[in-house]
């Protein structure tokens, strides 16, 4: 009998906290894009049917991906394994978004590649195959990860190799993939004393990148005391601080928000949690953190139950990336950490970062919806070990 709680099997727990936060996305979004018309009532606006739109792909996006047998991703041998192929496109993209009249640059900041009528963001891919890139490689073990040289080095060089092409682009989303790597291979269990050796140099090259760029050091020093510039970098803390106060325990109603009218910039990405509390109130908080708290209890009965080691860490991995992503931009919201431009996964206006997401999360649904155990997992490993050594032959 497949495991449930209260009647709903993991999956349908999953499925519910996804749409309930694409969802409060979409009423989120909309009501933030309003503004101040003379019209009464509630009136769709361009932005509040885009996200519509990508919400809507993005759901079933997590549907297909759902349906998708996972294991078979691993079923191949390394060289033509299609997580060792993602990962080097989105190394790939990373690098050419750098180029001029390649990407996009919007805000004095390169971060998207054209694709039509949608853009691309290649940070949001690199994020992902770096949780399956990891799932894969310390659950099948390709390399002796007891060696420095011979087995943790290799497993670091793509994962340091895409943090310094995202870093160029965005600290935040850097700082966010060397996080949830670091959790990875601590569950993966990768030796401590490797990761002691890779923690002072990689802490000093973020505090360069930090100390290097002066809006970033501003930033910093801004979070100590944000009222000692309330009109440039303080700005956004103060007005933030502001939505919280005002929305109280109910908040003032949906649609109500006053911040949103031109005083709290990224209203509908960075910032919207902000927009939440405003309108909907502590109540409002409250059931966005118990949603995405859902999630992660869905990963952590992946993790504990006996299933395939790859299953495990790809759950944990999922739930890392996302739980960690979700409470660095509450924590920026509520001003306990300093700026960061993340948003708030699957709430905040997006499209290819909030389609992406959800295919992650889609991989989560068939952790839950198509178990192997262990002893399956030492054939298939047996058989990848075969192919390996075949294609060396």
């Amino acid at each position: 009998m497949e495991d449930s709680i209260y009647g709903l099997r993991y999956r349908d727990v999953l499925t519910l906290c996804v749409m309930g936060l694409l969802f409060l996305g979409i009423i989120m979004v909309q009501s933030a894009s309003m503004h101040v018309t003379g019209h009464v009532g509630w009136q769709w606006t361009k932005g509040g049917t885009k996200h519509l739109a990508f919400a809507a792909v993005a759901l079933l996006t997590f549907f297909i991906v759902g349906r998708l047998d996972y294991a078979k991703l691993t079923r191949k041998a390394v060289w033509r394994n299609p997580i060792v192929h993602l990962t080097a496109f989105a190394a790939f993209t990373c690098l050419i978004v750098l180029a001029p009249h390649v990407g996009i640059q919007i805000n004095g900041a390169r971060r998207w590649l054209p694709l039509g009528p949608v853009q691309l963001q290649p940070s949001e891919l690199a994020k992902w195959s770096v949780v399956l890139f990891l799932s894969y490689w310390l659950a099948y073990r390709p390399v002796d990860l007891d060696s420095f040289t011979r087995g943790f080095l290799p497993t670091l060089i793509p994962v340091a190799g895409i943090c310094l092409l995202v870093v160029i682009q965005d600290f935040g989303t850097a700082a966010l993939i060397a996080l949830c790597a670091l959790t990875m291979c601590i569950v993966g269990r990768v030796k401590l004393r490797h990761l002691m050796v890779v923690l002072p140099p990689a802490t000093a090259a973020a505090w360069w990148f930090v100390r290097h760029k002066a809006y970033r050091w501003r930033r910093m020093t801004a979070f100590m005391d944000p009222f000692s510039n309330p009109q440039r970098e303080g700005y956004h803390m103060i007005q933030s601080l502001l939505s919280f106060t005002t929305g109280g325990l109910f908040g003032k109603g949906l649609g109500n928000g006053v911040q949103k009218l031109g005083y709290l910039p990224e209203d509908t990405t960075d910032f919207i949690f902000a927009v939440i509390c405003e309108e909907l109130g502590l109540f409002g908080a409250i059931l966005t953190i118990a949603l995405y708290l859902g999630i992660i209890f869905v990963a952590w009965q992946m993790v504990k139950q006996k299933r395939d080691s790859f299953g495990r860490l790809l759950a944990f991995g999922v739930a890392s990336m996302t739980g960690l992503q979700a409470l660095i931009n509450i924590a920026v919201a509520t001003v306990s950490v300093p700026t960061k431009g993340l948003p708030l996964p699957l709430v905040s206006a997006g499209g290819s970062g909030l389609v992406i997401t959800c295919a992650s999360l889609g991989l989560l649904y068939s952790v839950a919806s198509h178990p192997h155990d262990a002893q399956e997992e030492e054939q298939t490993s047996w058989d990848m070990n075969s192919m390996a050594l075949a294609a060396a032959l």
